[in-house]
């Protein structure tokens, strides 16, 4: 996920595929049924080692696509080895943890970071990023973002986190950027929905 992407970018942009728990077959499955959607980005996470095969197997599936396929759940820098091992285009965390974050852009993986706070936010900006995860979304609610997008008009919110695509359109008009969607890509019409979603998009 690039840093310059922002609102008002092409609506398969809108939306990234969550990918959590899933085998290296039944994960390519999903991730194919997110870029025929549409989608543009997905994310693979990987909280365990075990992960770290299906995050190899999506990205190599990513790409023959022109996709951008980054590892989730990045908390530490043994992950950040295993994530640039499998050839991710960038990583995500649920957190800001500074090493982390210097070490993914030192390696040119650009790094989203997971916050709940304005503090969390101003020590993303001190690192140079303008695109943040504003997480858990759903119990942060679209007021948070509203609040936060006031003194940071600058600053691109990715909303993950208990997201589905039935709320994900009032998180797009409230200031979010991008929506994580994950169980959406279990079925066709889960996928279904989500081209929808990014349809609507384009025309609002």
């Amino acid at each position: 996920m690039q840093q310059e992407h922002g609102k008002g970018v092409p609506p398969a942009w809108n939306s990234i595929a969550v990918l959590r728990g899933l085998s290296p077959s039944d994960a390519v499955q999903a991730a194919t049924r997110a870029w025929d959607a549409g989608v543009r980005h997905v994310e693979v996470t990987i909280e365990t080692p075990a992960a770290v095969p299906t995050l190899a197997a999506v990205a190599r599936a990513a790409s023959d696509r022109g996709a951008a396929v980054g590892a989730g759940t990045v908390t530490s820098i043994e992950q950040l080895d295993a994530a640039a091992a499998a050839e991710a285009s960038f990583t995500v965390s649920p957190g800001l943890d500074e090493r982390v974050v210097r070490e993914s852009i030192r390696r040119g993986l650009p790094h989203l970071p997971g916050v709940s706070t304005a503090g969390d936010i101003l020590r993303a900006k001190g690192l140079g990023l303008t695109w943040v995860k504003a997480f858990p979304a759903s119990l942060l609610g679209t007021e948070w973002v509203k609040a936060m997008k006031g003194p940071f008009p600058d600053v691109k919110f990715v909303a993950t986190g208990g997201m589905r695509v039935a709320t994900a359109q009032t998180y797009l008009e409230d200031g979010v950027s991008v929506v994580g969607l994950s169980a959406e890509f279990a079925s066709d019409k889960g996928a279904e929905a989500v081209k929808n979603l990014l349809v609507t998009s384009a025309a609002s």
